[in-house]
């Protein structure tokens, strides 16, 4: 077969350019790998550059296929002995646009970014795991090197990457506290926080101060989060913010407080994803998705994610 079920981004705009299309099936080259896609997240970063900001600059051909995080089974390895072999269950990220993306029934993907996937994981939960668990390892476990005593706050701690993230610093044995709306409370301390802070109910720097570490998933996007943030950290304290694009004076702020800050850009890599596959299968990492949706319905997803107060994250259904 030459062609393959997608969706294809035809232009910039809303969810509704988003549109079920034919699309050519992508050609294996050198080390990478056929992957016929089970299932495809859906992230923060497909809705933004839908709209034109995230890495929207780079699209060079319309229609474009976004999709970075997938789980789905090998269909063509690079050579007889490589050890993802034709039936292998695998998980990962590809880099959109310099790749095309998941939301597509198949893939071809370099072999540094996939993993197998997690045994105990059904398809449609491992496509939920790679990118966010990905932001979330680098951005608490390689920038802020989360350890036993540290105080860190997590904000958006039940979204994608902060369920995450607030579980990888409890297991490395930090005291988490993490911002939530009030239906997520309980389901936090589940997942290993200390403290949750209701944030329809009270203001964080009114309640804590002096914390090692901020992990900053919402930067200036609401109610100044990120400037409002730098006033509960220690001096020298760290701020690891994924970027969002509305926080231009992050650096100049931090600087001025006496505290240190960051951004982050997450990159795949199937080497710490089989760590995560290994915490997974341990039971030491949960992945919650919310709803599913068929591969035809990526436009409803994009809705519902823009919406916010998604808990976990949404995937789409790709294959049987």
């Amino acid at each position: 077969m030459d062609t393959m079920r997608a969706i294809g981004m035809s232009e910039i705009g809303g969810p509704e350019v988003l549109q079920l299309i034919d699309a050519p099936r992508p050609v294996r080259a050198n080390a990478e790998v056929m992957v016929r896609v089970l299932a495809a997240g859906v992230n923060p970063i497909d809705a933004k550059t839908r709209s034109g900001r995230g890495v929207s600059g780079a699209i060079r051909h319309y229609p474009a296929i976004l999709g970075y995080d997938f789980c789905g089974e090998v269909v063509e390895s690079p050579y007889q002995a490589h050890p993802l072999q034709p039936g292998r269950r695998v998980y990962g990220m590809t880099m959109v646009p310099r790749f095309d993306g998941s939301y597509a029934e198949y893939a071809a993907v370099p072999e540094a970014f996939l993993a197998p996937a997690p045994t105990t994981l059904s398809a449609v939960e491992a496509a939920a795991v790679p990118l966010a668990a990905l932001t979330a390892w680098g951005m608490v476990v390689e920038v802020a090197k989360a350890h036993d005593g540290q105080r860190m706050l997590i904000h958006a701690g039940a979204g994608g990457v902060g369920h995450f993230a607030v579980q990888l610093a409890a297991y490395f044995g930090a005291r988490v506290i993490a911002t939530a709306s009030q239906r997520n409370v309980g389901w936090l301390h589940e997942l290993g926080a200390s403290r949750v802070i209701d944030y329809g109910a009270e203001r964080f720097e009114d309640v804590i101060d002096e914390v090692d570490v901020v992990i900053d998933l919402i930067g200036n996007v609401h109610d100044d989060t990120g400037s409002r943030s730098l006033r509960v950290l220690r001096p020298g304290g760290l701020l690891v913010n994924a970027p969002t694009g509305s926080w231009t004076t992050m650096e100049e702020e931090a600087a001025a407080a006496g505290v240190r800050a960051t951004g982050f850009r997450v990159a795949p890599s199937g080497s710490t994803l089989g760590v995560i596959s290994r915490l997974i299968d341990a039971g030491d990492l949960r992945v919650n998705v919310e709803r599913t949706y068929p591969l035809a319905e990526a436009a409803e997803a994009h809705r519902v994610l823009e919406r916010g107060h998604v808990r976990g994250k949404l995937v789409l259904t790709v294959a049987e």
